[in-house]
């Protein structure tokens, strides 16, 4: 038999701590929950905690996405069952493994304890809470819905890291394909080519054109290598260095949105992620013309977005309709903007929003299969390409001796 630490609400919501003796934790929570009360956390000695309050597989350091979804989650369960604010908050930045989130956690408990807002504890912390989790609280808090609005902004979250999950899986291989292949290339070159060329050398061949060429980059690349390290290094610098200005940054979404194959995907994504945050914050209540103005903070990275979004504000103000006023954009798709006017005449904007967003989605997840079944055997005809012309014009001087006599 064994002592369990809890931390338990009972019924009028009041939140106690104490222990119990039971042969193992599922017997002490039975015990618990026959008396009627919700199980926050339980622990003993040789297991963390299982319960509600479970932040064990969370790393220190910076605060992911995952993360964050998870504190919605257990935030909406402790007030949604009465549990006070400050009491939430606390228990939560107690049980945080991520250092980080627990200092942020710690700081928003005092701040909210002492009589701030709950919304603008979080804008105190941009690091960790964006413009979008700010207004959604700060919506749950006027209307007196907190519970609801922190389900959908963990809704949303969650959404935003799925899609971005898709994301990094449908490149991972393609990606880990071309770096091993490349390092298999520039190996063979680097100090397999130099070795032929030494044999043909001793035999005082004349080089097919092919043969010259290949042996040509192979010094150059032995040579230089470092150099082009360098290079490579020093333009990638460059090139973040140039982006992070406004002017580089808009150029470079220009960039992004007529590549060849991707930019229509590219496109999707913004247009995805901005329908899916509208319809959160219209669902949780903001207005439109705030959720627009809280979209165009979020889209910071996107200065085409960005300034879209300005102007549709700036014409929603005066008392253009939403729909037309996306559409003046140009940025926006013709099913995007109808679809809107068709929400708009119906009064149902937020669930044509959030089909629109679901569309889109699946947008997503059909270039990306799409994608992941094309580019597999591209980088594998196109790599052993390569490697197939380096290797005959190794042999085809080896064809030469063989006729030597």
């Amino acid at each position: 038999m064994g002592r369990f630490i809890y931390t338990v609400q009972d019924a009028q919501g009041t939140v106690t701590t104490g222990n119990v003796d039971a042969d193992d934790e599922d017997q002490a929570i039975q015990s618990l929950q026959t008396k009627g009360l919700l199980i926050l956390s339980i622990q003993s000695n040789q297991a963390k905690s299982r319960g509600m309050i479970n932040f064990s597989r969370m790393r220190s350091g910076k605060v992911s996405g995952r993360e964050l979804v998870f504190f919605g989650e257990q935030m909406s369960t402790l007030i949604g069952g009465g549990v006070p604010l400050v009491r939430a908050l606390s228990l939560l930045s107690e049980h945080a493994e991520n250092k980080n989130l627990a200092a942020v956690l710690s700081q928003v408990t005092k701040e909210v304890s002492a009589g701030g807002a709950f919304h603008k504890a979080l804008e105190k912390h941009p690091g960790v809470f964006d413009e979008i989790w700010v207004s959604l609280v700060q919506a749950g808090e006027v209307s007196g819905q907190l519970p609801a609005v922190l389900r959908q902004v963990t809704t949303y979250s969650e959404s935003k890291e799925n899609v971005k999950s898709k994301i990094i899986t449908a490149l991972a291989y393609p990606m880990v394909l071309l770096v091993m292949s490349g390092g298999v290339l520039v190996y063979f070159i680097i100090f397999i080519v130099p070795i032929f060329a030494g044999i043909f050398k001793d035999f005082d061949l004349k080089l097919p054109a092919l043969t010259s060429f290949i042996i040509m980059v192979s010094l150059m690349l032995s040579k230089y290598f470092v150099l082009m390290i360098v290079a490579v290094i020093g333009s990638i610098f460059a090139f973040k260095t140039y982006i992070a200005t406004p002017p580089g940054r808009l150029t470079w979404n220009h960039v992004q949105f007529r590549m060849p194959l991707v930019g229509s995907f590219m496109k999707n994504i913004q247009t995805e992620r901005l329908l899916t945050t509208m319809s959160t914050l219209i669902r949780s209540g903001v207005s439109i013309l705030n959720a627009v103005s809280v979209l165009e903070g979020a889209f910071k990275k996107n200065l085409i977005f960005q300034g879209a979004l300005r102007n549709a504000k700036n014409d929603i103000a005066s008392g253009r309709s939403i729909s037309e006023s996306f559409k003046k954009t140009g940025i926006f798709s013709g099913l995007v903007t109808d679809m809107m006017w068709m929400g708009e005449e119906s009064g149902k904007l937020p669930d044509i929003i959030t089909v629109l967003s679901k569309f889109y989605q699946e947008q997503i997840d059909q270039w990306m299969r799409r994608f992941s079944s094309m580019i597999d055997p591209i980088l594998v005809v196109g790599v052993g390409g390569i490697i197939g012309v380096i290797v005959m014009s190794i042999f085809m001087p080896i064809f030469q001796l063989s006729q030597i006599k």
